[in-house]
Order: structure tokens, then C-alpha cells, then sequence
């Protein structure tokens, strides 16, 4: 076996190190956490934990692709030269543009940023990133001067009190949570977690606050009113460090005392005061904020209203002390340190004519932008109205993730050139290319990533690059050198990129912004090679001094909007976001198994009160409806939601299901100073989706395929997939899903069900199990079956030989534990803790995420079990 591989996750901001064994054989993998790196001294989460499912060469795109013909690199490089030249030549350079992600590492950001914004002379660039932390990124650079993080993860450790606005931690940052966790045990740190839903970052926390949507600036604002009013206003600080404008403190004065605050947010006002003597009681305070915060029409405002606080009261620069906006993607950070974002020009500078006239000598750049460019919404906006007439796409999937996506895919068809970078070959945006570029997956990049406390670590490959794959950094290299700028692209090796972006951020710097890597700019090749993760800008604004031209912060003065009340038309409020064991739009964890079984279909989350008002209930399929589409989800209720609100996640895609959508659904209202589109808070309305069969397919083998019924998902199972299914009519079409061979069934008309199974050489190849009116069997034992070598017909059983019990939904992916399994264990062992069920199970014991869960389960366990107790004795 190969030595381990020091590299980074894939997922999320929190930038956990890896440490990946190659087995010799093809594409096989050991993943284990680095114990070395400092995000995550060798924890993982579920998604990290399960890496190695999803480095195979399943749906991979391994050759450059004109329409549906496979080319050359050389024909495929020089049409997207071509192409893009005689866009620009006839249109202007405005006429085209990049959209990227925070997939790509520093050095292919760095590249694309430099041809877009140095070389077309467009600042027609933006990332994906727009969509998850664009409203951080302005409200810091409104405070601070810089979009500057000013946290640490040592923080978390040395607060006092955490507060966790919009962020549902436990699920979209586990290791994070891990370590709050951590605090709480070994210190008694204090967590309040203010969140419309009561998610699983709520298990144990010393106080909730399930505000009204929307509502985060009343909230934020009351505090520091009240924080004015008892003293609590750091004076001295503000004196020396922070610039107040006029009538700011009147302007708190206004309607923000204790009982108007929480009417506007509507709380509890006994509550809304305890949050607030927690906060006066612990000056080491850590408010960690994330897509609760960001993805809202105000999202700015309300990130600013939380760093007037911290900054009113001087908590901030020191250990414990901070406000931590805390980023969704594995390098969404480098992104922002590059100028990925369209209103960004390189390295934390803006399009002030200094800067441009800087950033061009350094470029030794024809023409540089000298004004921002269109942000994501507007992009595809302007691409739909034809302003946008070529569009290079790497390494995202907008017909799925932005906002009205319907439009967002009219957009695509009507856009006369089309590029695609990525690593899937069947994507919902892929089908509108007519390009498509084989890009280095993870596992084969090379380069570097940020993660959000500023932490810079290589990402190392350990796979070969696969058919004619090519890092995007090439990609992009080889198109620019072809529209004639080859010695300004000139890289042989990420290293190369990597000095490059060190020496422009540190160019006639002088102090002027923290983002500073001089010390990077003359590493050679081999220390690039051995980079061990370390933090740019140290502890910043420790000495109070900051990025704005004279040295100080500034509170900016924010107000909360009226929130709009329910709609005759449209009476609930959508909110949208991650699952736990998922990933974007799924296309590396749908493949992985075990991620896939935590949460199987695309649910729409409703409480009680609302399902008896629309009439559903759990299982049902329902149709959610906004002015903008409709797409279906399975109905599971959920007194974690408000009445009047409604949860949907935002994976599922057409490669994998006919419903679940979400995406088709939100409003593309975006904050006017970030352009971050408002995901949590879309008018909707819910109605009741009527089928006459239900059932579900098992087929053998990695190819997908289209089920034709109203409802299909698929799931990825051991040796293939899964498919819940659902429809009206006929249901014999589905068997021409099924494979040929040996066919065995049992059909029975007068109950409606329908039982088939294919056998090819005493081997399970499919399974089709359909109902009218009856249940249906558990999936796992004929899963099981994919594998086993001696089928025959009594596989139609759906079990084998004695009672077979059925573990309940996964709860522990690294396990496999299912709900029924851990509610026995409770009983009959008498379980009391989580740690109890870790011992009796391996349930939370590796990866953690899971942690949550286990200890709502054992409460509702312990609850039911008392009830039981005083009905018995009555």
C-alpha cells in the first residue's frame, strides 16, 4: 500500500485535512483525517469520512466534448479561443463571461480572474460563492474596509458564550459544531442558537430563539440598544478604533426596546431577555453566522447589524471575541482572495482607478476592467435578455442552484456559445454546452484552498488524471494563450500560479490591506510541495487598527424591512437548504451509498397544524408551488418548523429524480449592495399530489435510468441503485426498466401489487415491487441480495428465512444504524446517554455528525417511555 497523502475535503468551508492511502488498485482509496492539520486534528464528518465512495470514474467526463461528438483537445481549445474572440470583437468585451465556483482551487480562480478581468478587459466573472457568502463578504468590507474573517477556531475554545445565527452547524459544518461541543464540555461555554427551525444544532443548547424570518436586524439592533442602555457600550473603544456616524445611537433609540424587539421577531420577551443577560454576562462572545444570515434580500444589513455589535462593544481582535461568518465551500475563501467575485478586482483590491491602474502594471494587462461586472442573478439575467453571447461555465451547476432556475436554464438555450468545465458528464447545465471540458476532480487537482478562518492548505493529488483530464488552471491557460496572450499564461506547474497571486497581493500592499503572502512569493517548487497549512493575516484587528483609509471601523447604521405577511395566493414561506449527508446537487455524494441512506428523497418539512390544513400527511407527495415553479417532494412533518413555513433541501436534480426541485422555486430577488439572492423566505403554497401505485426498483449496475412515472428518485445502494417510485395508470411500463433474463414474478390484481424479479446466472439483476393498496417491504434485505450469488424466486419474498427485523430509516451512515435499532437498544439496555448508545451500537462514534440526532431520539425515547409509565400506573 502507497504512503498517505497529506491533502484537503472536498466539502465545506471548515477545510478539514485528509490523509488519503491509494490500495494499488484502480481508484481505491483509505481516507482518515489528518491528525496534523489544524481544523480538524483528524476528525471528519460523515461526507469527509466517505470520500472514497466517490472517487471511482462512475458518470465521469474523460474527453472534451463538441455537441455530442468527442474531439480533440486541440479542436476543442481552439473553438472556445475562436468563439470567445469573435464574441468580444463583434459585441465588446462585456458581451462574454465566467461563471465559477468554489470548486476550483486558488490557482485555477487566480487564472480565470487574470484572463477575465486583465486580458478581456470584462469584469464579467462571478463564482457560485455570490450565492452563499457574497453579503458577508460587503458587510465586512463596509466595517472593516477588507473582507477580512477577523476569527479563529481557537476562539470557539476560549468563548464564553457562542451564539449560531442561521447556521444549522450540526448538519453544514459538523466539525465546527464537534469542536463547540468540545468547549461546552470542557468549560461550560454557553450556546444560543437563533434559527426559525429547530434543527439539530438545538439539541442541548442553553437557549433557542426560533425568530420570525427575516427578522435578524430587530433582533441585532434591540441587542445593542439594550447593550447602550445597561453600559455595556465599549466607549474607549469606539473612541479609539471606530467611526460613529451621526444619529447613529438615536436612530437605535427608536423602536428597539426589549418589548418591541421581540414583537418584530416574534419572541417570547422573557426569552429575548435572557439572550440578552447571557450576552452582557459573557464579554467573550463568538457569533458565528452563515446562510441564515447570508441568503436573504437584507442579508448585508443583517451581517452588518451583527458586527455593529461586536464592534459597539469591543469584542472583537481578541481570543474569544469575534464575529465569525463562516463559508459554505471548500475554497470559497481563495476565491474571494483572488477576485473571483465580479465586485472584486485581484487580491481584497476594488475597481478604485488606483487599483486598476496597479493590477495592470502587475498584469502587464492590455486592458483591465475598471468597473465591477454582473453579479450571478444579473449575469444570467443579461444573458437571457442577449447581452451575454458566450458564457464559460466551471465547475457549477446553475440550471440547478440559482435561483429561478427555470429561467436560469431559458438562459442557457439562448445563449449562442455555451462551455462547461467539469468532471460529470451528465449535468442539468452540461445539456445546454456546446462545449464540454474534462476537468481534474478531486483526488487528481493540485493547488491550494482557504478555508474560513483564513487557513491556506494544499490539496494534493493521489489519482492519476484520468482519459484526457486536465486541471482547470490548463484549461484556462491553453484558451488564453490561443486568443493570443501566451506569455502572460505562461505556467508550467500550480507553483507558478501560486508565487504569482503572493507577489500581487503583496504589491505596493505597504500595509494597506491584511491579505499579504510576501513571505510566499519566492517559495520554490519543492517547499510549494511540502506547504503545511498555515493562517495569513495573524490575529487581525488586535492592535484596532483597520483596512479603511484612516486606520478605523465604522458602524454602519442598518434598519430592519418590513416583512411581508402571508399571501391569499401564496400563504406559506419557503425556506431552502443542505442535508446533512449531501453535497450541492449531489454529483460526488449521490455516489456514495451510505451518504445516500440518511435521507433518501427530497422531503418538504411542515408542521402538524399545516398538514391537517392542507390536508396531507407524512409520506404523501405534495406539489410546492411559488410565483416562479413547482417541483414535488415527499411530505414529512416536523415540529422543528414554524406554522406557516415550509423546509425544502436543495440537492436533488433532474440526473436523479422527477421531483425535489428546489431551486425552480425561489424568488431572484437579490440584497442590493451584495447581489446574494434570498433563499429562506419565498412565498408558497402546498397541495396534495394524488397517485394510485406506489413501489420501488432495484437495479443492478451503475447506469442510470429514466423511470417513466410521476415520482422517481434514485438512490445509490451497494452494487447499484435504488428507485421510490410512484405514478397513476399502468404500472407495467416500469418493467421495461428492468433487464432481460430470467424472469419470475407474483402478480396478484385483486390487492393491486405486482412483484417481478430479473435473475441472470443465479444473480439478482433488478426487482420491481409495486402496491396499489397494500405496504410495501423493507429495501434492505433485497439490496443485500445485489450481492449475493445463489438467488432464485424466492427472492419475491423481500426476506429471508425467519423474521427478519427492520432496522428504520439510517440515522449512523458510517454504521449503517437505523432508527429501530437505536429505539430497542434504548429500551432494553436502558440506555441514558449518548455516549451509552455509542458503546451498545458504534452509533456517533467515528464521525460524529450523527451525535445530534441520537440525543433526540433518546429524549423522545425517555419521554414516551415516562408517559407509558403513568398511564400504566393509572
Amino acid at each position: 500500500m502507497a504512503a498517505a497523502i497529506r491533502t484537503t475535503c472536498a466539502y465545506c468551508g471548515v477545510g478539514c485535512g485528509i490523509a488519503a492511502t491509494p490500495s494499488g488498485n484502480a481508484r481505491e482509496v483509505t481516507i482518515r483525517g489528518d491528525e496534523a492539520h489544524p481544523a480538524n486534528g483528524g476528525r471528519l464528518c460523515s461526507k469527509g469520512t466517505h470520500l472514497g465512495e466517490t472517487v471511482g470514474l462512475e458518470g465521469r467526463l474523460l474527453h472534451p466534448m463538441i455537441g455530442d461528438r468527442r474531439a480533440s483537445w486541440d479542436k476543442a481549445l481552439d473553438l472556445v479561443a475562436k468563439r470567445f474572440a469573435e464574441t468580444i470583437a463583434q459585441h465588446g468585451p462585456d458581451s462574454v463571461a465566467f461563471y465559477v465556483s468554489g470548486q476550483l482551487l486558488t490557482e485555477d480562480y487566480y487564472v480565470a480572474n487574470k484572463l477575465m478581468k486583465g486580458f478581456i478587459g470584462s469584469a464579467n466573472i462571478d463564482t457560485n460563492s455570490r450565492l452563499c457568502m457574497s453579503s458577508a463578504v460587503a458587510a465586512q468590507t463596509r466595517a472593516f474596509g477588507e473582507d477580512v474573517v477577523p476569527a479563529s477556531y481557537e476562539d470557539l475554545e476560549e468563548a464564553d458564550l457562542i451564539v449560531l445565527v442561521g447556521s444549522n452547524t450540526a448538519w453544514c459544518h459538523p466539525i465546527v459544531y464537534q469542536r463547540i461541543q468540545a468547549a461546552r464540555a470542557a468549560r461550560g461555554t454557553k450556546l444560543v442558537v437563533i434559527d426559525p427551525r429547530r434543527t439539530e444544532t438545538c439539541e442541548g443548547a442553553d437557549l433557542h430563539l426560533a425568530l420570525r424570518p427575516g427578522s435578524d436586524v430587530a433582533l441585532m439592533n434591540g441587542l445593542l440598544a439594550w447593550c447602550a442602555q445597561e453600559g455595556l457600550v465599549d466607549k474607549a473603544y469606539l473612541a479609539d478604533c471606530v467611526d460613529v456616524p451621526e444619529g447613529f445611537w438615536d436612530m437605535l433609540e427608536q423602536g428597539h426596546d426589549l418589548w418591541s424587539t421581540a414583537n418584530a421577531c416574534d419572541l417570547d420577551p422573557a426569552r429575548l431577555r435572557e439572550f440578552y443577560e447571557l450576552f452582557a454576562a459573557n464579554p467573550r462572545t463568538v457569533t458565528v453566522f452563515s446562510q441564515g444570515i447570508n441568503q436573504s434580500i437584507r442579508g448585508t444589513d443583517q451581517g452588518n447589524a451583527i458586527l455593529n455589535l461586536h464592534l459597539a462593544t469591543g469584542r472583537i481582535g481578541q481570543p474569544g471575541a469575534a464575529p465569525f461568518s463562516i463559508t459554505g465551500q471548500p475554497n470559497a475563501m481563495g476565491g474571494r482572495e483572488v477576485g473571483g467575485l465580479a465586485s472584486t478586482l485581484a487580491a481584497h483590491m476594488d475597481f478604485a482607478p488606483e487599483n486598476v491602474a496597479r493590477v495592470g502594471r502587475f498584469w502587464a494587462a492590455p486592458r483591465v476592467a475598471a468597473k465591477p461586472g454582473l453579479k450571478a442573478v444579473d449575469l444570467f439575467r443579461a444573458m437571457n435578455e442577449g447581452r451575454i453571447k458566450a458564457v464559460w461555465i466551471m465547475a457549477t451547476n446553475p440550471a440547478v442552484s440559482l435561483p429561478d432556475a427555470g429561467t436560469v436554464r431559458a438562459a442557457l438555450e439562448k445563449c449562442p456559445f455555451v462551455v462547461v468545465s467539469d468532471v460529470i458528464a451528465q449535468t442539468d447545465t452540461g445539456a445546454y454546452a456546446d462545449v464540454r471540458l474534462p476537468a481534474a476532480a478531486w483526488g487528481e487537482k493540485d493547488g491550494t484552498v482557504t478555508n474560513s478562518v483564513r487557513t491556506i492548505s494544499r490539496q494534493r493529488p493521489f489519482l492519476p488524471l484520468p482519459g484526457e483530464a486536465r486541471p482547470d488552471w490548463w484549461i484556462v491557460s491553453e484558451v488564453a494563450a490561443r486568443m493570443g496572450w501566451a506569455s502572460a499564461f505562461a505556467y508550467d506547474t500550480p507553483a507558478d500560479i501560486w508565487r504569482e497571486h503572493a507577489r500581487l497581493t503583496a504589491y505596493q500592499n505597504e500595509g494597506a490591506r491584511v491579505l499579504n503572502l510576501a513571505a510566499q512569493a519566492t517559495l520554490t517548487n519543492r517547499a510549494y510541495e511540502a506547504m503545511e497549512p498555515f493562517v495569513w493575516g495573524g490575529q487581525p484587528f488586535a492592535d484596532g487598527r483597520f483596512s479603511t483609509p484612516n486606520g478605523r471601523a465604522r458602524l454602519v447604521p442598518v434598519r430592519q424591512m418590513d416583512l411581508q405577511g402571508p399571501l391569499p395566493d401564496w400563504p406559506l414561506t419557503l425556506n431552502t437548504g443542505r442535508y446533512r449527508d449531501q453535497w450541492h446537487t449531489m454529483t460526488r455524494t449521490g455516489l456514495a451509498p451510505k451518504l445516500a441512506r440518511h435521507r433518501e428523497e427530497p422531503l418538504v418539512e411542515i408542521h402538524a397544524d399545516d398538514a391537517v390544513r392542507f390536508g396531507l400527511k407524512a409520506g404523501d407527495l405534495a406539489k410546492v408551488s411559488t410565483p416562479q415553479g413547482a417541483s414535488m417532494f415527499r411530505v414529512a412533518l416536523s415540529d422543528g418548523q414554524r406554522p406557516g413555513e415550509i423546509f425544502t433541501p436543495i440537492h436533488w436534480t433532474d440526473q436523479i429524480s422527477t421531483g425535489g426541485r428546489t431551486g425552480l422555486l425561489p424568488r431572484p430577488l437579490v440584497d442590493p449592495i451584495s447581489g446574494q439572492p434570498g433563499y429562506k423566505s419565498t412565498p408558497a403554497m402546498l397541495a396534495r399530489v394524488d397517485t394510485e401505485w406506489k413501489g420501488f426498483l432495484i437495479l443492478r449496475g451503475e447506469t442510470p435510468v429514466k423511470v417513466p412515472c410521476l415520482w422517481a428518485t434514485r438512490v445509490a445502494v451497494p452494487g447499484g441503485a435504488l428507485y421510490e417510485i410512484a405514478g397513476n395508470g399502468d404500472p407495467a411500463r416500469i418493467e421495461a426498466c428492468l433487464p432481460k433474463g430470467e424472469r419470475v414474478e407474483a402478480i396478484d390484481p385483486a390487492r393491486g401489487t405486482r412483484r417481478v424479479a430479473i435473475l441472470v446466472e443465479g444473480r439478482l439483476a433488478g426487482v420491481l415491487i409495486l402496491t396499489r393498496t397494500g405496504l410495501l417491504p423493507s429495501r434492505d434485505w433485497l439490496i443485500g441480495q445485489l450481492a449475493a450469488s445463489d438467488v432464485g424466486p424466492a427472492v419475491l419474498a423481500a426476506r429471508g428465512p425467519g423474521a427478519q427485523a427492520d432496522k428504520g430509516a439510517t440515522v449512523c451512515v458510517c454504521f449503517d444504524i437505523g432508527l429501530n435499532q437505536i429505539v430497542a437498544a434504548i429500551r432494553a439496555q436502558h440506555l441514558v446517554d449518548v455516549p451509552a448508545i455509542g458503546k451498545a451500537l458504534g452509533a456517533g462514534t467515528n464521525c460524529g455528525s450523527c451525535r445530534p440526532a441520537l440525543a433526540t431520539i433518546l429524549n423522545q425515547v425517555q419521554t414516551r417511555t415516562h408517559e407509558e409509565a403513568l398511564d400504566a400506573a393509572e
